[in-house]
């Protein structure tokens, strides 16, 4: 039986304690909701991480585990994380955005909701549009309305990027009602997985 979606992380850092891929089979209930191809101790970038250790990380097995997960008959969607950014050195000389535009995916921004976004948020989708990479939409994470700026926000990334913005509530206060509010109310999400 296909799964509905499996989250890959393709590389954690911070290990332990940090474990995105425990914490999305946790609230999804499944250890098949999604895996992570390495783990790494120090609390850096993965190819830092990778390299203080004197760990050989290879972009070459990284992009082959997400490809062949993606492509696994078994899996519906995949969702590949990213690394706290684009930018981010993955292995060797490679990127995040490299790994994005090589597998050929399309994108969902996450960025953070409230002041200091609109540059960052704006400098990711250009990047991404630079290497082709079609971006689907921009969620405003932990998303509360909190102060003006936060609630300045979405209308001003949209005005700036030209995408749609959806807004995703704090972890502990998640209900589907809140996605469906949120981000289904501003992009099509079936699409994502289309």
């Amino acid at each position: 039986m296909a799964s509905a979606a499996t989250a890959i992380k393709p590389a954690q850092t911070g290990y332990p304690p940090d474990d995105d891929a425990a914490v999305v089979a946790d609230i999804c209930g499944t250890d098949e909701a999604s895996t992570c191809l390495r783990r790494l101790e120090p609390p850096l970038a993965p190819g830092v991480a990778a390299e203080r250790e004197g760990v050989d990380l290879s972009y070459e097995a990284i992009f082959d585990n997400c490809r062949r997960t993606l492509g696994d008959d078994d899996v519906e969607a995949g969702i590949v994380e990213g690394i706290d950014g684009l930018r981010v050195p993955l292995a060797g000389d490679r990127e995040v955005i490299d790994l994005v535009a090589d597998l050929g995916l399309s994108a969902l921004v996450v960025a953070q909701s409230g002041l200091g976004t609109l540059n960052h948020t704006a400098l990711t989708v250009e990047a991404l549009e630079r290497r082709d990479v079609e971006v689907r939409g921009i969620v405003l994470n932990e998303y509360t309305g909190k102060d003006v700026a936060e609630r300045t926000t979405p209308d001003e990334i949209e005005r700036m990027t030209g995408y749609a913005v959806g807004t995703f509530p704090p972890l502990g206060t998640i209900t589907s009602e809140s996605v469906i509010d949120g981000v289904g109310a501003a992009i099509d999400v079936k699409s994502l997985v289309a």
